[in-house]
Order: C-alpha cells, then sequence, then structure tokens
C-alpha cells in the first residue's frame, strides 16, 4: 500500500500567493482603494473574481498574467521534494487541495514540467472567457462553518479517500503538507498514524503549536518543515519503516 501526500499550493509548493502576486499585473501594480475595500470575509472566490474582471478592463491579458504567475518562485526544496516523489511513484500517490484556480497551478506545474507528478489536482476552476477575462468559480459547496464557501479542504479530502477506497485503493499512513489557516481543517481529519506537517512560521503551525500547548493536541503526529528537503528525510525515515 501507498502512502497520500495531499499538498497545499500557495505557500506551500510556491513561496507566494498566486492570487495576490497576480495584482503586479495591475495598473501601478496595485489595486483600487474601492475593490481592496470590497472583500468579505469568507468570500475570498467573489473578490478574486471580481481582481480578474478589473484586470479584464484594463486591458490585462492571458500572457502577461502567466508570465507574472510562472514567475513566483517555489518553495525552498520543493522542486527536489517532487523530483523525489516522482523518482518513488510506487510508494507514493500526490494530490494538491488549493484555494487558488485550475488555470495558476496547472502555469506553474506545466512551465517547471512537474504537472505528471500530482494524480489530482482539487481547486477553483478557472476559464478565460470570450473578452480575455478569467473567471474563477466554487470548487464546490458544503456545509462545514470552518471553511470559506467555496472550499472545504477536509471535505475534499474524505470524498477522495472514500472514492479511492471503492475502486480499491487504501493508504497506509496519510500526510498532509500545508501552511495556512485553511489547511486546519483537513489536518483535523487525520489520525494517529497520519503526518501534519506545517510549514515553519505560518499560521497552520502557529494554531497547531498553540493546541498542543493548551493540551488539545491533533490525532496525527506534527512535522515542522521550512524546505522540502526536510520533508524528503521524513518520508525517506517512513517508506524504511
Amino acid at each position: 500500500m501507498k502512502i497520500l501526500l495531499a499538498f497545499d499550493f500557495d505557500s506551500t509548493v510556491i513561496d507566494g500567493n498566486s492570487d495576490t502576486w497576480i495584482v503586479q499585473c495591475a495598473p501601478g501594480k496595485k489595486l483600487p482603494i474601492q475593490l481592496q475595500d470590497s472583500y468579505q470575509k469568507g468570500f475570498w472566490t467573489e473578490f478574486m473574481g471580481k481582481v480578474f474582471k478589473y484586470l479584464g478592463e484594463k486591458g490585462i491579458r492571458e500572457a502577461e498574467m502567466k508570465r507574472a504567475v510562472i514567475s513566483i518562485p517555489f518553495t525552498p526544496g520543493m522542486v527536489e521534494l517532487l523530483t523525489f516523489i516522482r523518482k518513488n511513484r510506487n510508494k507514493f500517490d500526490c494530490i494538491i487541495i488549493s484555494d487558488s484556480n485550475s488555470v495558476f497551478i496547472d502555469w506553474v506545474l506545466q512551465a517547471a514540467n512537474l504537472r505528471d507528478v500530482f494524480d489530482k489536482v482539487f481547486t477553483n476552476p478557472a476559464a478565460f472567457d470570450s473578452n480575455g477575462c478569467l473567471t474563477v468559480q466554487y470548487h464546490h459547496t458544503h456545509s462545514c462553518t470552518r471553511c470559506p464557501k467555496n472550499l472545504c479542504k477536509k471535505v475534499v479530502l474524505e470524498q477522495f479517500l472514500d472514492n479511492q477506497l471503492q475502486q480499491g485503493v487504501n493508504y497506509t499512513r496519510i500526510i498532509y503538507i500545508g501552511d495556512g489557516g485553511n489547511d486546519f481543517c483537513p489536518v483535523t481529519f487525520l489520525k494517529k498514524n497520519d503526518v501534519a506537517m506545517p510549514r515553519k512560521g505560518y499560521s497552520l503551525q502557529k494554531t497547531l503549536s498553540r493546541l498542543s500547548q493548551n493540551c488539545d493536541p491533533v490525532e496525527s503526529s506534527v512535522v515542522v518543515w521550512s524546505s522540502g528537503v526536510e520533508i524528503i528525510s521524513h518520508l525517506q525515515f517512513l517508506i524504511k519503516e
């Protein structure tokens, strides 16, 4: 049986937020105050829809946006980690669960020739409309009160595992690699044999640390990382067990 590796994308695979990075394409590399102020908590996807509409109205086209997105650097050691996973495909299945969008993730992975490392990418579907404007939709709807309206990563993870089980695929353990607040929900799904891998200094790590200090730790083990090379070391240890 394989190990399942579930990755976040922004600030985990890449060393930045693709949604905020795209703002550098805007005139003066910033958004109008009125647009900035229109964001409502929990409705990030709607906000980004307005940002993409604004960029389209300002004549910012696909090629310019693509240049910006593929210039986002990978997190330290991440290319080495993904190359390691590719060489050990018989031991790992690998998915992305991200609140970015399908266009940005495809651009980044294709440009780095890393798309084949991932079996599935779960994110908000996006496409360019007939006017050349990028549009983005909800990944799904759900009833989780902890997560933004468009995506609960725990629900995605549960459904993926259920679908795999129906096809006779089971995993020895799940390793969840992430950084942000919306990565906490899927971590609460992990069991004793699983591993949560929060990025050092980011909000997921701070949340898990606070819970541990309050004697209310998550069920899985927690291994903090700041470079993909550290994740490789942990994976090598696990596959030797």
